[in-house]
């Protein structure tokens, strides 16, 4: 690998990434922001990463390189939230690199950090998601497959007869109430805000989904 330079490993990185249906538009932000999350190396690595779920064993023929390595380079990822790890009931792990959103740009801010600059990478995620139009434009808009889903304001419906009916499926209270998990964590989005100084008044350490 050490004869990738920088630029070629991202960019190797970015166009694993758009293999998913959510994607991430390659351009100088996320080059920046990928750079801040993987050393070289690993760009280089998590490029070659297969989209459906795989083992130790996988990355071991994939890298060309013995499986305790591999294990090794998989749990450090995992341990950043880079890769999600799942054990199977046979006792071995399976790793699944997630999509950048909703993956891992969130997973990187929802804890506090000292191994990365998190308030770099807020200016930077903020720049290139809220700024820039490319990347929530094919997040939402763009292809057959869409992240965003919409919900009715519940509250606000008139509780009369001649009101529109909503179905369950339509209803966020519904799917709060059936959800068979939930978890808990750091807020991404306030957590980014409260590095570039726009936090708003609602709690920081609590993000359900």
């Amino acid at each position: 690998m050490a004869h990738l330079t920088s630029k070629s490993a991202y960019a190797q990185l970015s166009d694993r990434l758009n293999r998913f249906p959510q994607g991430a538009p390659p351009t100088d932000l996320l080059f920046k922001i990928l750079a801040l999350l993987f050393s070289e190396r690993e760009a280089a690595l998590v490029s070659q990463l297969p989209v459906k779920p795989f083992n130790a064993q996988k990355a071991a023929v994939i890298w060309k390189i013995d499986e305790a390595e591999a294990r090794n380079i998989l749990e450090g990822l995992a341990s950043r939230a880079i890769l999600l790890d799942m054990p199977t009931p046979s006792g071995d792990t399976i790793y699944v690199l997630p999509p950048p959103m909703a993956g891992f740009f969130e997973f990187s801010m929802m804890r506090v950090r000292g191994d990365i600059d998190q308030k770099l990478l807020s200016e930077l995620f903020y720049q290139y998601i809220t700024v820039e139009e490319d990347f929530m434009r094919a997040l939402l808009l763009d292809g057959e497959t869409v992240l965003g889903r919409i919900f009715v304001n519940e509250p606000a419906l008139a509780q009369s007869a001649a009101s529109l009916q909503i179905l369950d499926y339509e209803r966020a209270s519904e799917v709060i109430h059936t959800a068979e998990h939930m978890g808990i964590s750091l807020c991404y989005c306030r957590h980014k805000k409260q590095h570039i100084e726009q936090a708003c008044d609602k709690p920081l350490d609590i993000c359900i989904s």
